[in-house]
């Protein structure tokens, strides 16, 4: 059914009441995390864990989806979303709700988790409160080891007011050079690359960096009067744009945009309480924002650096550590080569991070494929990866064996640009043919092929995974991926890297799901067919695991599902702008979030399909960007084993009990207790499965 087709039956769906505002739905989700910092029942370390991820969430949320709001105010854009907001409008909701999440934040520092970091031996103490000998020595650090990056900049006729960058933390300083001079003011930044938190001694004591400046400003402003110091923070809009149609060379676009993200508008600007109005009046002029971007908080700004805690040696503070395990099924037929081609030709492998280690899957996918002189070439789609990535020498190794190395590296990859950009042109160097991305497109695919010679052909093996070719990220996202050498898959994908590196995007697949291309089509077909096969009165069931549903053209069909009587259970980890249980349009859908240790990030797709069920797994969430405007790949999943693994993985999470949180229709979320029941947490039971060899086929 098309977009025109706005009615079914006597209802609209396309009635604004029927859709969440995207922002809000993402603040809802921050909330959720920050609740993990707030949950008593947590180890403590985890509580400050989960204090700088709000951060860092808070912060992007920001950069792109603020900065986003206000390109399209300042282009007077009045097109309202799928829920009926403008663009002022989400500003304005946006900004009311975010505020007392910060405050929260600082509350739940000061109030819970400093106090208990006290209580357990470590101390985060003030300045002020040492005796002379712990200050003197902390003088003699500041002095060796921070004064010589400090460079204060001063605001006068004589000198522009400073460039103050994204995210950095600053000290504003007023001076005086005697009682008949003007006051000055100063900026000066904290370095980032110094530790922020600084130890005291041997102790598990330390002293905020901002603290130590602080106290030396003398140093700093010798022959001057401290008026006063105060620290601020500004955050920028990461949203800029170019028009890659006319653009003549992709690498020398993302370089602008790089740049120009630099100097970019200030979507916030945060400051301490006690700052005086002198200070904040000329911070909100110079850097033109309104009362209403400013938020005062408590100090300590900006809790990014205090994960650095979460690396003390306090195991009673913190949750037990995971190590990745090897794939049983990657090890229990390894020959004396350890040739993993024959054990992926033997039978379909999925492979479950961080429960399985990556390093002994898909990196080893590769190394293997970049040593065997079998292999004639290797395809891989590179969306992000680790700044010491082992898949990129690997792959540059490949074309030093002399395989066939085609890389798409996508410049576009938001805040990797730098490190994607740095990776293209090493492995130009090495002689490797590098796509860079497609023209209005973002390739978000997490593919590679390996095409190996064989005594009876040539063979295709296949990864097709939800998550990045990442290291350090596969050790905290939950992803999932299949290894394979299934013929048909293999030509599917050498028809998207020939995409990649010519021109023509194909959109006849033998088995895959490709956008742009057959994916939205046929994602609308599966959820009508169950629509049918409901309305025939047969059983229909659904269930989905992503990390946003914003479409609304699938929320149109999976509500018309739910009207049919589908029985629909979606797993939405953030964003969700679909409203469940509505009478008469959404009473037999569910949606259930997880927040755990772990960042879950697989996509999982089900359909019943009146019991010739259909399993997929892939790239793509349910929203119009993974649609219609990036490239991405999602793979059938056949093999009844592995069907059969991910029936249990979508049942384990949607009875989780403790870190699973239910979706109302007002887009709010209550957090389940198991009460009396025995707790269930999906991710534990991952973990002790795995450990149990679970995923050995008996």
């Amino acid at each position: 059914m098309s977009d025109t087709e706005t009615t079914d039956d006597d209802i609209d769906l396309t009635n604004p009441t029927y859709y969440l505002n995207r922002e809000l739905s993402k603040l809802e989700f921050n909330n959720r995390v920050l609740h993990e910092a707030r949950d008593e029942r947590n180890p403590l370390l985890k509580r400050v864990r989960f204090l700088s991820i709000f951060t860092q969430n808070m912060d992007e949320f920001f950069m792109k989806r603020v900065g986003g709001l206000k390109q399209q105010i300042a282009a007077n854009v009045t097109e309202r979303t799928p829920d009926g907001s403008t663009p002022q409008q989400q500003w304005e909701q946006v900004m009311e709700k975010a505020y007392p999440m910060f405050e929260a934040q600082a509350n739940c520092y000061h109030e819970a988790i400093k106090p208990a970091l006290s209580e357990a031996g470590v101390d985060i103490v003030d300045y002020d409160d040492l005796d002379a000998d712990e200050q003197a020595t902390l003088t003699t650090y500041f002095e060796e080891s921070v004064f010589p990056t400090l460079t204060p900049l001063t605001f006068d006729p004589a000198h522009p007011f400073p460039h103050i960058s994204n995210l950095s933390l600053s000290m504003a300083v007023l001076t005086k050079q005697d009682s008949e001079s003007e006051t000055m003011f100063s900026r000066v930044k904290i370095p980032q690359n110094r530790p922020r938190l600084i130890q005291i001694g041997d102790d598990t004591r330390y002293v905020l960096l901002e603290e130590i400046i602080a106290a030396n400003l003398d140093r700093l402003f010798p022959d001057s009067e401290i008026i006063e110091h105060s620290t601020f923070r500004v955050t920028r809009n990461a949203e800029v744009r170019r028009n890659e149609d006319i653009a003549e060379d992709l690498i020398g676009l993302v370089e602008e945009v790089i740049e120009e993200r630099r100097f970019a508008t200030v979507v916030r600007l945060e400051v301490e309480t006690d700052m005086s109005d002198q200070i904040r009046d000329l911070l909100t002029t110079q850097l033109d924002v309104s009362q209403r971007e400013v938020y005062e908080l408590q100090p300590p700004l900006d809790f990014r650096e205090f994960k650095q805690l979460t690396d003390l040696d306090r195991p009673e503070l913190t949750v037990p550590e995971w190590t990745p395990q090897p794939h049983p099924r990657l090890t229990s037929h390894r020959d004396e080569q350890g040739n993993i081609f024959k054990d992926i030709r033997r039978e379909d492998i999925l492979v479950h991070h961080p429960y399985h280690s990556f390093s002994d899957t898909v990196q080893r996918f590769i190394s293997e494929a970049a040593h065997d002189p079998n292999v004639l070439a290797i395809k891989a789609a590179i969306y992000r990866t680790a700044s010491e990535s082992k898949i990129i020498q690997s792959l540059i190794e490949a074309a030093d064996n002399g395989k066939q190395v085609a890389v798409m590296v996508e410049l576009k990859a938001r805040f990797d640009e730098e490190d994607n950009l740095e990776w293209a042109k090493t492995l130009e160097e090495n002689g490797i043919h590098v796509a860079y991305g497609t023209i209005g497109y973002k390739t978000h695919t997490k593919t590679t092929l390996v095409v190996r010679e064989e005594d009876d052909g040539v063979e295709l093996y296949s990864h097709v995974g939800t998550g990045n070719y990442h290291s350090e990220t596969a050790k905290h996202y939950e992803d999932l991926g299949l290894l394979t050498a299934d013929s048909d898959i293999g030509r599917d994908l050498v028809k998207l890297f020939n995409y990649f590196t010519g021109h023509s995007l194909h959109e006849d697949y033998r088995e895959l799901l490709i956008a742009p291309g057959n994916m939205r089509e046929q994602f609308v077909d599966l959820i009508q067919r169950e629509a049918e096969h409901a309305r025939a009165g047969h059983e229909a069931r659904i269930v989905a695991k992503l990390n946003r549903l914003e479409d609304p053209e699938v929320i149109r069909e999976l509500y018309r599902a739910s009207r049919a009587g589908v029985d629909i259970d979606l797993i939405v980890r953030d964003i969700c702008r679909l409203r469940p249980n509505l009478e008469n349009v959404s009473e037999n859908i569910d949606v259930v979030s997880i927040v755990g240790r772990f960042l879950e990030h697989s996509r999982v797709f089900y359909f019943y399909n009146s019991g010739d069920e259909r399993y997929y797994i892939g790239s793509a969430d349910w929203m119009e960007r993974n649609l219609d405007n990036r490239v991405e790949a999602v793979t059938p999943i056949h093999d009844t084993y592995l069907q059969n693994r991910l029936d249990e993985i979508l049942e384990i999470c949607l009875t989780d009990n403790r870190d699973c949180w239910e979706m109302h229709s007002d887009g709010s979320y209550t957090q389940r207790t198991p009460g009396e029941a025995e707790e269930i947490r999906a991710q534990s039971v991952f973990m002790q499965q795995t450990l149990d060899g679970v995923w050995d086929r008996k």
